[in-house]
C-alpha cells in the first residue's frame, strides 16, 4: 500500500445548452486525501500500468501524476467501468403559464436511475422496431401506432408517479402500456391478436389495458373527460393518487377538452393533463391546424409548463412538481414537445408533409435515447461497453418475445361472443354474426 496522499480530482458538471440542445461541460476540482494502490484491471494498456486506481467512495478513478506534481483525471475507460454515482443535469428552460415558480432546472439523476431509464426508453424503441417488422410482414394487422420518438415522455413521467396513481392515454398506447407493467411479450402478443396479450388478443394497438391503467383510446381527444372522472374518482376515495391524461396535439382543439380542464379546476382535481406535443396531427402540422401551438398555455385558468419532451429526466422533474401541484392545488397542463419518427400510423409513410431530412436532422441531434445515451457516458454514469451491452440483451430479450407471441395460438372465431355480456340468456345471439361459430359466452 502507498501512503496517504493529497491528491486533486477533477470533476464534470454536465448541462444542455438552452438553444442547440448539445451537451456542455464544466469542470472543477476537488482535493481529497485517499490511498494510492496498483491498478490490477486487465483492460489497462501495458503503457498505462504506471497509473494507479483510486477508490474514493463508490467512484473509481484512473489518475497519473502530472508534470507539475498534482493529480489529473483519466484513462477511465481503460478501466472498463463507470466513474460516477451521480449527476446534475441542467435541462432546457420551462415555460410556465400561471405559475411563478416552476420545475428545477437542476436534475439529479444517479448511476442506477440511468440504467433503469435507458433500458426503458431502449426496449420500448426495439419493441415498436419489432412490431413494425411484423405489421410489414402481415403478422399483425389493422391499426398499429408506433411510438418511436416519444419514448422520454412515458420513461419520465412513469420514474415520478407510483402504480397507485392512474394514467389513460390516446392510440399511440404500446410504450406506456409497457411502463404500466404488461411485459414486452404481452404488449406484442395483443397486437398479434392472440390469447396472452394484455387484452386477451381483442384489443389491439389502440385498447390496451393494466391495473391504473386505462387503456389507449381510439376516438380523438375522447379519453380527456374520462381523465377527469378518474382524478375525480380518486378525490372521491381520499386517494393520495394523481391521474395522468394524455393527449395529443391533433386533439388538443377538442370541445371537450375546455369541458374537462373547466370541471377539473371547478372541483380541483388532482389531474395532470398531458399534450405531447408531437408536432403533427395525422399529416397535418401543429401550425396549420391551431391559432396558438402554446399548448401549455391554453388551460387559461388552469397552469401550464412547456416541458423538452426529449429529455428524460426534464419530463421527470416537471412530472414530480405537478404531482406534488395537483395533490394540493387542482389541475395543471404539461405540454412535451416531442416527436415522432413514424407516420401517423402504419397506413402513412409520414413523408407526405415532411421531409426525409427533417426526420433524419431530429434523429441526429435531439434523439431522446441517443441524448440520454450521450449524457450517462460523457458524465460516468455508464461507459459505452455498458451500453453495448444492455442494448445486446434488450434486442435478444424483444426477439423472444416476439418469437412467444407468434408462437401461441389465434382466437379462436367462437370469442367473437366472449365478454360482450357478464350473463347472457341461454338463447341470446349476436345480431350479425354466424350462428355456426357461437360458442360458450363468458
Amino acid at each position: 500500500m502507498v501512503p496517504v496522499e493529497e491528491v486533486q480530482v477533477l470533476h464534470a458538471h454536465w448541462s444542455s445548452d438552452s438553444i442547440t440542445g448539445y451537451i456542455n461541460p464544466k469542470f472543477y476540482i476537488d482535493t481529497f486525501s485517499v490511498d494510492r494502490v496498483p491498478c490490477q484491471d486487465p483492460g489497462l494498456k501495458q503503457e498505462s500500468k504506471q497509473h494507479s486506481c483510486m477508490m474514493l467512495s463508490s467512484f473509481r478513478f484512473v489518475i497519473g501524476r502530472s508534470p507539475t506534481n498534482s493529480w489529473i483525471l483519466g484513462l477511465t475507460q481503460g478501466c472498463n467501468m463507470s466513474t460516477a454515482t451521480e449527476m446534475t443535469h441542467d435541462v432546457v428552460p420551462y415555460k410556465l403559464h400561471r405559475l411563478e415558480q416552476g420545475p428545477d432546472v437542476q436534475v439529479k439523476c444517479t448511476r442506477d436511475e440511468a440504467i433503469k431509464y435507458y433500458k426503458q426508453m431502449r426496449t420500448i424503441r426495439v419493441m415498436e422496431t419489432t412490431a413494425s417488422n411484423l405489421y410489414k410482414s402481415k403478422i399483425i394487422r389493422g391499426f398499429c401506432h408506433l411510438y418511436s420518438g416519444q419514448e422520454a415522455v412515458a420513461v419520465g413521467m412513469e420514474a415520478s408517479i407510483t402504480p397507485d396513481d392512474s394514467v389513460i392515454t390516446a392510440y399511440r398506447a404500446h410504450g406506456w402500456t409497457y411502463m404500466r407493467g404488461i411485459s414486452v411479450k404481452g404488449v406484442l402478443a395483443e397486437l398479434t391478436g392472440r390469447s396472452s396479450g394484455c387484452a386477451l388478443g381483442k384489443g389491439g394497438s389502440m385498447h390496451m389495458y393494466s391495473k391504473n391503467f386505462y387503456g389507449g383510446n381510439g376516438i380523438v381527444g375522447a379519453q380527456v373527460p374520462l381523465g377527469a372522472g378518474i382524478a375525480f374518482a380518486h378525490r372521491y376515495k381520499g386517494e393520495d393518487s394523481v391521474c395522468v391524461t394524455l393527449y395529443g396535439d391533433g386533439a388538443a382543439n377538442q370541445g371537450q377538452l375546455f369541458e374537462a380542464f373547466n370541471m377539473a379546476k371547478l372541483w380541483d382535481l388532482p389531474a395532470i393533463f398531458v399534450c405531447e406535443n408531437n408536432g403533427f396531427g395525422m399529416g397535418t402540422s401543429a401550425e396549420r391546424a391551431a391559432a396558438s401551438t402554446a399548448y401549455y398555455s391554453r388551460g387559461d385558468y388552469v397552469p401550464g409548463i412547456w416541458v423538452d419532451g426529449m429529455d428524460v429526466l426534464a419530463v421527470k422533474e416537471a412530472t414530480r412538481f405537478a404531482k406534488d401541484y395537483v395533490l394540493k392545488n387542482g389541475p395543471i397542463l404539461l405540454e412535451t414537445a416531442t416527436y415522432r419518427y413514424h407516420g401517423h400510423s402504419m397506413s402513412d409513410p409520414g413523408t407526405s408533409y415532411r421531409s426525409r431530412d427533417e426526420i433524419q436532422e431530429v434523429r441526429q441531434t435531439r434523439d431522446p435515447i441517443g441524448k440520454f445515451s450521450e449524457l450517462a457516458t460523457s458524465s460516468g454514469l455508464l461507459t459505452k461497453e455498458e451500453i453495448k451491452k444492455m442494448d445486446d440483451e434488450i434486442k435478444k430479450e424483444v426477439a423472444a418475445a416476439a418469437e412467444a407471441a407468434k408462437a401461441d395460438p389465434e382466437l379462436p372465431p367462437e370469442e367473437l361472443y366472449s365478454y360482450i355480456y357478464k350473463n347472457p340468456p341461454a338463447n341470446i345471439r349476436v345480431r350479425g354474426c354466424d350462428d355456426t361459430i357461437w360458442g360458450a359466452t363468458k
